[in-house]
């Protein structure tokens, strides 16, 4: 099974830049995206033998998740029915007979961590409630969680030490989801490999010099 995971930060534009071509080149079972920053229907995305489900934010062109898959679901579920958490579209579960498929678009905390405390409340909700689907099936999670886990895990761990997507809080609730029994994947085959980054800046040419 090939599984894609994207933050194309807004779909619309993404499919002006070879979002289709890529996605048919590739052709994973699933693809799974994130901050999609559009309503379904707003705009086509023909991608042929694929279901497409979608959950937008209530407000308009932010956030939002969607999922393309060749093989139907037994059933799906929009948001993780935690008060407060369940107007911004950032996740979608999609149960198969043999595991459960979450994509998710965890909560930016922004600059100078004005949004921290409701990350954290976000993070405490989104673990229980797939804790909750642990225990029936496994649970495959792919997404946006907003974090570098490691120092491995970015360029410049010293400068960001107190900056969104490596405070020490936010760091500190992803491990507290690998010790209640998930994997960080890619770490588990690649423990030790440096300069692997998902996400660059757009500023001071930081991806041209792999400042992810």
């Amino acid at each position: 099974m090939k599984l894609i995971t994207w933050n194309v930060n807004g779909l619309r534009a993404c499919l002006g830049k070879g979002f289709l071509d890529f996605s048919r080149e590739q052709s994973p079972d699933m693809i799974c995206i994130q901050e999609t920053k559009m309503q379904e229907g707003q705009i086509e995305v023909p991608l042929e033998g694929y279901e497409q489900y979608w959950n937008s934010a209530e407000k308009k062109g932010y956030s939002g998740t969607a999922i393309f898959s060749k093989t139907k679901p037994v059933g799906v579920h929009y948001d993780i029915d935690a008060a407060g958490h369940d107007k911004e579209g950032r996740v979608i579960t999609l149960e198969y007979e043999e595991f459960y498929l979450v994509t998710v678009y965890t909560p930016n905390s922004q600059d100078l961590l004005a949004r921290l405390d409701y990350r954290m409340a976000w993070e405490d909700a989104f673990r229980a409630y797939v804790l909750k689907l642990d225990e029936k099936k496994p649970v495959i999670i792919c997404g946006d969680l907003n974090v570098a886990h490691r120092e491995i895990d970015l360029k410049n761990p010293g400068t960001n030490r107190k900056n969104a997507g490596f405070s020490d809080e936010e760091r500190g609730k992803l491990m507290e989801l690998l010790d209640a029994g998930f994997v960080d994947t890619y770490r588990y085959l690649y423990p030790d490999v440096t300069g692997a980054y998902t996400w660059w800046t757009y500023r001071f040419n930081a991806r041209a010099n792999n400042a992810g």
